[in-house]
């Protein structure tokens, strides 16, 4: 069983049910984690709550998901940030945030961080995001990156999911260099080739591959959304079947998390990715970024 540690934010999820809003939990590096987690992985989410009773509530859910909770830090003025989700006739999803001052976004600056990163240090995988990259500011960005490199010196993977936002950054400059940055001290790159093309205009799957590769990061599957998947060799791997999903949100996480469970195992790469088309595929015919667990 392997010990993962993912860093990132997890916010309050309302998403609409009928002429109602239904309250759950979510975020790109947090979904990732839980499918980690059900899938028997050893996985600890390092971030941060606030002390109030949502984010006591939180904890608990997070918990009962079986992740570590023992490095989510609490924070003493912040709560956590909430984002709505609205789904056309074709499932595709929309956001809605209010998170500019959740406690996440303040966590390398508590008191528990120390001892965090160093639990963070017995990892066999680290995994984060260019979303957990943009809610800090650029000298914890730095610490990320020291953290990936003290790992991958003692012989752990990291891996590194170019998950672009980009109301998050001032600029798609300062985007790009946070990504590249992240980039180089990573095994396992996860981009999307929506999100590439948005961030740099890259035209298609092998330019990206290229790019990734070039900056070091030699495990890059570039994620195509519904057509599949572009491996290392530079096969296209479509999913099994196609689906008419209910909702998207959360897909590229799940296929994260199913991709990595299975490498974590030993799976070959093309055996990982339809994992993860697998598990993406489960994802995107129920609601919410991260369904509750049914089968």
């Amino acid at each position: 069983m392997a010990r993962i540690v993912v860093i990132g934010e997890g916010m309050l999820e309302l998403v609409t049910k009928g002429d109602a809003w239904q309250l759950g939990f979510g975020g790109d590096t947090l979904n990732t984690a839980i499918h980690l987690a059900r899938a028997g992985h050893d996985v600890a989410y390092l971030t941060a709550l606030g002390q109030d009773a949502l984010s006591a509530d939180l904890k608990a859910r997070w918990a009962a998901e079986g992740l570590d909770t023992s490095v989510v830090l609490d924070h003493p003025s912040r709560s956590t940030g909430l984002y709505a989700i609205s789904t056309d006739a074709h499932g595709e999803r929309s956001f809605a945030y209010w998170r500019d001052s959740s406690a996440a976004r303040d966590m390398f600056g508590l008191p528990g961080m120390a001892e965090a990163l160093a639990r963070a240090e017995r990892a066999d995988l680290l995994c984060y995001s260019l979303i957990t990259l943009a809610i800090l500011p650029p000298g914890d960005r730095e610490r990320v990156f020291g953290l990936a490199r003290s790992l991958r010196a003692r012989g752990a993977r990291v891996a590194f999911d170019g998950n672009y936002r980009a109301r998050l950054w001032s600029s798609a400059e300062e985007a790009c260099a946070a990504r590249d940055a992240a980039i180089g001290v990573a095994d396992i790159g996860l981009p999307t080739l929506e999100d590439e093309s948005l961030l740099s205009g890259a035209d298609d799957a092998d330019a990206v591959a290229r790019h990734w590769f070039g900056l070091g990061c030699a495990e890059t599957i570039v994620k195509l959304g519904p057509r599949g998947c572009r491996l290392p060799d530079g096969a296209i791997l479509p999913p099994a079947e196609v689906l008419s999903p209910i909702d998207t949100s959360g897909a590229g996480d799940a296929f994260n998390g199913g991709y990595l469970a299975a490498r974590l195992r030993g799976a070959s790469t093309e055996d990982a990715a339809s994992a993860g088309h697998a598990l993406a595929g489960w994802c995107v015919m129920r609601s919410g970024a991260i369904p509750p667990a049914d089968t």
